[in-house]
């Protein structure tokens, strides 16, 4: 791993020296990113894989119009050539261009920024991962019914430095991990799973080490084989009450997704589909009941969006998208504020890698808590079906119409839960549901879940960023039933 050094400042110079005179605004990203991962399936250790990536990103705005080249030659002769290249590029786009690039302004900042972590993932030796795999993976095998038992740990650095034409000078260094066990039950003429994550997070090896999956692993491999012999999912209009890791992926997929407002302005209408929330809509469309307050928070340490500023050079911030049911605010660029008459990016701009030009990207997003305990509301239902977990999903290219599985899923009669139940799946439409959205649990249930698989883009980038909610109840959702959900 490189470290951020005076080398590396002296190259992101160089290449806005090399075009400074030639752009309205340009600015440079050096990356260094290593990502290893350890799998095990069954009894033995799958594979190990190490890799690491440094290079250089270069964006210019010439002539109303952007460029962006990169290299993994970190030479200054390489650097000075791929600016050029950028501003080539830019002057070549702006002969096709239909409008000029205005952007938002933004001051100039000075950030140093370290995600938190007590202990380096990196220094860990292999055979602790190793073991910690195999002894959950044989755990989970030792129960009747299970044919499979997969594991892994995951472990991500990335050290950048960002400076642009304006004068932000931005050095951060972020590091997530991650695991998750599983055991695949076959019998009874099903094929059912059971999950348990250590769900993405900026943090160490301790956050691996507090999930402890050795300890998890017998009872993950019990609810797989408790779903083998449960009752079908039943169909029709029902309550349900969802936990927060089952809500992160409708929260990302029904709301994250469809206030990025360069999906709402249809950049992405020929790849990832557009949005039904459109601008026409802010401030007084009804997206959810009065209780349904969602808020973006780039700034709490452990989100995984949560970075001192974006790739725009955009300091971290924290407002409201949905207040008391009613939309008010997008995820945005310094591109695409303005569009809407933003004086100020909210600072959702984000790259993948050295290799990427930042796109608009989900930020850290979540439904706020309200009061009780899922217990409370489990008493207070009196037919309906509480859903633990991620499971399938689809939605449409609008964001609008959905269909949702889950991991784990208990019958709900007369304020217990009577029974597993397998293969549920519930459809709706996006403001349907969250208007059907009547209680949301205390803080004392709020969990945050990180994401490392969002895609977006062309070419394709791979976006973090984490949901939080408490247990929540919607009523009458339409259940119907899938299969091995």
């Amino acid at each position: 791993m490189q470290s951020v050094d005076s080398a590396w400042k002296d190259l992101a110079r160089l290449a806005l020296e090399t075009v400074r005179g030639s752009v309205q605004f340009a600015d440079v990203r050096l990356i260094a990113a290593r990502n290893q991962v350890v799998y095990a399936r069954n009894e033995r250790i799958q594979s190990v894989s190490d890799n690491a990536t440094a290079g250089i990103g270069v964006r210019c705005l010439a002539n109303g119009a952007w460029g962006f080249a990169s290299t993994a030659v970190l030479t200054p002769d390489s650097v000075r050539a791929t600016a050029l290249q950028a501003l080539a590029i830019a002057k070549a786009s702006a002969m096709a261009k239909t409008e000029d690039v205005v952007l938002a302004e933004e001051p100039p900042h000075t950030i140093r920024w370290r995600s938190p972590r007590a202990i380096d993932p990196f220094e860990v030796p292999i055979d602790e991962k190793t073991g910690l795999l195999l002894r959950a993976t044989e755990t989970m095998r030792r129960m009747p019914d299970i044919r499979l038992a997969i594991g892994y740990v995951r472990a991500i650095r990335q050290e950048q430095v960002y400076l642009n034409t304006e004068g932000s000078d931005i050095e951060r260094d972020r590091m997530i991990t991650e695991g998750v066990i599983m055991a695949h039950a076959v019998g009874e003429g099903q094929r059912q799973s059971r999950s348990y994550h250590a769900y993405g997070r900026l943090a160490g090896w301790e956050h691996i080490v507090a999930a402890d999956f050795p300890a998890n692993a017998e009872r993950v491999a019990r609810e797989a084989r408790m779903k083998l012999t449960a009752e079908p999912a039943p169909v029709g209009r029902m309550d349900l009450i969802l936990d927060p890791e089952h809500l992160h992926l409708t929260i990302h997929e029904s709301i994250g997704h469809a206030t990025e407002l360069d999906r709402v302005l249809g950049y992405e209408a020929d790849y990832a589909g557009t949005s039904f929330a459109t601008v026409d809509k802010l401030g007084k469309f009804q997206y959810g009941s009065r209780i349904v307050n969602v808020v973006a928070d780039n700034v709490t340490p452990e989100f995984l969006a949560s970075t001192g500023a974006d790739d725009d050079g955009v300091e971290g911030q924290k407002w409201d998208v949905i207040r008391e049911g009613v939309l008010v605010d997008y995820g945005t660029s310094r591109e695409v504020a303005p569009k809407i008459g933003a004086k100020r990016s909210h600072g959702t701009n984000r790259a993948d890698g050295w290799h990427s030009a930042p796109i608009v990207r989900i930020p850290n997003i979540g439904l706020l808590p309200g009061s009780g305990s899922p217990e409370d509301l489990i008493a207070d239902t009196n037919d309906g079906i509480y859903i633990e977990g991620a499971g399938t999903w689809s939605i449409d290219q609008r964001r609008l119409n959905f269909q949702f599985g889950g991991d784990m899923f208990w019958r709900i009669k007369d304020g217990r839960k009577v029974a597993v139940l397998r293969d549920v799946v519930y459809r709706s439409n996006t403001p349907e549901f969250w208007n059907a959205c009547d209680a949301v649990c205390g803080p004392e249930d709020w969990r945050a879940i990180g994401v490392l698989n969002c895609g977006k883009g062309q070419p394709g980038q791979v976006g973090f960023m984490s949901h939080y909610s408490s247990t929540s109840r919607f009523r009458g959702i339409e259940v119907g039933r899938g299969e091995g959900s």
